[in-house]
Parts: structure tokens; sequence; C-alpha cells
């Protein structure tokens, strides 16, 4: 015969289990549901950092081929990874290391001016955006051949891109 303190014990211990039950399983489901949704958030990243970076080519190219003072403004959101300004080599490459392959691993894949490769580091993937301009634009930042990294940030840049001209068609980078 179960006396009534036994019934209170009882359903505490099923309350405490099935709260553990439903927390291991809540725990599975996070396990393998979290790396897909930032596999899907890092595929969304590199897509719109793409298209920031062709943006930023056609800027690059209205400037480039306009008169010399020209200078335009292009407000730049980073989310996730940097872009590194070049100086030395003329070239501008963004770069994330994410959960998403983009393209085949150690293969470069042209989309438009952009060179993409895709590394395999275990479960991550490393990819580098590259626009290079070498032989055609002498690229600067601030007026001078030191490189510049520009991380993730909340709020976006504004970056100014102006013709300087010259016989080597200098086109200069500053970043506010």
């Amino acid at each position: 015969m179960m006396k009534r303190g036994d019934s209170r014990g009882q359903v505490w211990v099923e309350t405490v289990t099935y709260t553990l039950v439903a927390l291991v399983l809540i725990g599975l489901v996070l396990s393998f549901a979290k790396p897909k949704i930032e596999e899907l958030q890092d595929k969304t990243i590199i897509e719109q950092s793409i298209q920031m970076l062709k943006d930023f080519d056609v800027v690059m190219k209205e400037v480039g081929e306009g008169v010399v003072g020209n200078k335009r403004k292009i407000d730049t959101s980073i989310k996730k990874g940097t872009l590194r300004i070049y100086p030395t080599n003329d070239t501008i490459i963004f770069e994330l290391r994410g959960r998403y392959q983009y393209s085949q691993p150690g293969q470069v894949y042209e989309e438009g001016p952009l060179m993409i490769q895709t590394q395999e580091l275990g479960k991550y993937y490393p990819i580098n955006i590259t626009l290079n301009y070498s032989g055609i634009y002498n690229i600067t930042y601030n007026s001078g051949e030191n490189q510049k990294m520009i991380s993730q940030s909340p709020t976006p840049y504004e970056v100014f891109i102006a013709n300087k001209g010259g016989n080597t068609n200098q086109i200069d980078i500053q970043i506010d």
C-alpha cells in the first residue's frame, strides 16, 4: 500500500526524468541543426560579400575611367570575415572562414572580375575572394603603399575611392 507522501515523490521523480529526457532531445537536435544553420548563414554572407565586391569593382572602374579628381563613396558592411587592401600588388581580398563550401577546394573559380578560392580545413572552408587590379590601376591606401585590413563591424564603413591620375593610373582608397 502506497502512502500519500510516496505519490508526491514519484511525481517529482517523473517530472525530473521527463525534463532530462526533453533536454537531451533538444541538445541532440541542436547538435545537428546548429552546424547547418551556421552553414546557411555563411552561404548568405559569402553571396553578400561577392555582391559587395562586384559593386566595389563597378565604382573602381567608374572612378578610374573618369577624370582625375573624381571621387566616390561606398558604404560597406562586413558582418563576418575581413576585407584587405594590398596596395603593393594592387589587390583587394575578402577573407572568410566558415562552414560553407562555396567552390571546389583548391580550385580557382572566376565569377566576373572576382577570383574565388576555397580551401578545406577540417570542417571549415577558408574562402578568399580577390579583385586584382595589377596592370590596370595603381591602388594606394591613404596615398601610400600600406596594407589595410577592415574587420567585421556592426556599423557600415565609409570607403572613399578617388582617381589621383598620373602615369600609373593611381586610385586612392580611404576608409572612415
